[in-house]
């Protein structure tokens, strides 16, 4: 008994089947290394820097950015949040982190 994979005894219907569920095995690896590659690419980007409008007290490192509507939020190294002003720039809250 032959055991190679000759397509000339299956139906054509089982032959259209074979090749599909190869082009959709090939499409979802390829898909997969794409999203891989997606979030490679992501997670070593640079981070974003700081608004040059807003300037920090002296010796505090930022760690975290974020930003409302209206205002802008810097988490310091030293445990504190500093809420600035988005027009302004003016510090308009600090709060302390315990």
């Amino acid at each position: 008994m032959d055991t190679s994979s000759d397509n000339g005894s299956l139906p054509p219907q089982l032959i259209f089947l074979k090749r599909l569920v190869t082009a959709l095995g090939v499409v979802m690896i390829g898909g997969f290394l794409v999203l891989i590659a997606a979030l490679v690419i992501r997670l070593n980007a640079d981070p974003l820097p700081l608004p040059d409008r807003i300037t920090l007290p002296e010796g505090v490192t930022a760690t975290a950015f974020t930003q409302g509507t209206d205002w802008f939020a810097v988490v310091t190294s030293d445990n504190r949040i500093l809420i600035y002003d988005r027009t302004t720039s003016a510090l308009r809250q600090e709060v302390t982190v315990d």
